[in-house]
C-alpha cells in the first residue's frame, strides 16, 4: 500500500475492501476510475453504490490511510478551522481532498495471502465479540498459528496456562477455546471462549462463548455465557451472566445481538443492589 502511494504520487491512499452491498451503509463507500483513483466517497450512505460490474458488493474504506506528513498537517489545520466540519476523515477530510488532490485506493483483495487481506471493523461490542470468537474456530480466517505470517507485538512474560483439579463436576478443562498464558482454570469448564492473559476461573464455574480480557478473576460456581468481560474485573462467587435477559439488562449493557458487556462499574451496581436490605 505504501509502495503504491509512492508510485502514483498520491496525496492520500485509502485501504479498501469489498463488502456485501447490504452492509455497505456501515462504511465509507468509494467509487474508483480505471487507475484506482477515488472519484467519489460517500460516508455511510443510505443507498450505497455497487462496484462497476459487481452488483452485490461495494468497495468500503477500511479506515487505513497513507499521507505525507506535511500534507496531513495542512489538511488537519484546514479542517480544524472549518466550524461546519464534523472533523472526521470519512465525512470531511477525504471527500474535500478528493476534489483538489490525488486520492487513490488500495484494494486489499489484490494482495497475495489470506492473512494479508484479513480485516474486521470492530467498532461495536457485537463486532468486537464476533471478531474474537472467530479466532477459536478450527480454521479461522486469521490464523494466529501461521508461522509464515507472524504477528509481532508485545506480550507480557507470564507462566503457561494451568488446568488443575480432576474431580466429578470440577475438572479444569477448555474445549474449542484459546487460553492465554498466566491463566489458571481451577476445576472449571471453558467452552468456545477466548481468555486473555492472567485470567483466574474458580471451581465449578462455566464459561461459554465469552471473551474475557486480561486480569479477570472469576469466582466459584459462576455461569457466564455470551459475554465480554472487561479487564481487571472480579466476578463474585455464584454470579450468573447471560442466563436471564431481564437481569442482564438491569445491571449490564446488552447489545442488540444479546452479547452482555460486563465492566467493573456495572458489577459495583450489582454489589450495591445485593447489599440493600430486603423490602
Amino acid at each position: 500500500m505504501i509502495a503504491l502511494h509512492r508510485e502514483t504520487g498520491a496525496d492520500i491512499t485509502v485501504g479498501g475492501v469489498q463488502v456485501p452491498l447490504e452492509q455497505a451503509d456501515q462504511f465509507g463507500v468509494m467509487t474508483l476510475d480505471r487507475n484506482n483513483r477515488v472519484i467519489r466517497f460517500d460516508e455511510k450512505p443510505s443507498d450505497p453504490s455497487p462496484m462497476p460490474g459487481r452488483k452485490g458488493v461495494a468497495l468500503a474504506s477500511m479506515g487505513i490511510y497513507v499521507f505525507g506528513t506535511d500534507f496531513l498537517r495542512e489538511q488537519l489545520l484546514a479542517d480544524a478551522a472549518d466550524d461546519a466540519s464534523a472533523h472526521d476523515f470519512g465525512r470531511n477530510v477525504i471527500p474535500r481532498a478528493m476534489h483538489s488532490h490525488r486520492v487513490f485506493a488500495y484494494p486489499f483483495e489484490h494482495v497475495k495471502t489470506k492473512a494479508q487481506r484479513y480485516w474486521r471493523d470492530a467498532g461495536t461490542v457485537d463486532a468486537y465479540y464476533e471478531a474474537n470468537l472467530e479466532l477459536v474456530h478450527v480454521s479461522p480466517e486469521l490464523n494466529l498459528y501461521d508461522s509464515a505470517w507472524p504477528i509481532w507485538t508485545y506480550q507480557q512474560q507470564v507462566p503457561s496456562a494451568k488446568f488443575v483439579l480432576d474431580g466429578e463436576g470440577r475438572s479444569g478443562s477448555a474445549i474449542n477455546s484459546m487460553v492465554s498464558g498466566g491463566c489458571i482454570i481451577s476445576g472449571a469448564l471453558v467452552r468456545e471462549s477466548l481468555l486473555s492473559s492472567r485470567v483466574m476461573v474458580g471451581e465449578c464455574s462455566e464459561i461459554y462463548r465469552s471473551v474475557i480480557l486480561p486480569g479477570v478473576d472469576i469466582g466459584r460456581n459462576c455461569l457466564i455465557r455470551n459475554a465480554v468481560v472487561d479487564e481487571g474485573v472480579a466476578i463474585p462467587d455464584g454470579t450468573r451472566i447471560g442466563v436471564d435477559p431481564s437481569f442482564d439488562r438491569k445491571y449490564f449493557n446488552v447489545t442488540g445481538r444479546g452479547v452482555v458487556l460486563v465492566t467493573g462499574d456495572m458489577l459495583a451496581r450489582l454489589d450495591s443492589a445485593a447489599a440493600l436490605p430486603a423490602a
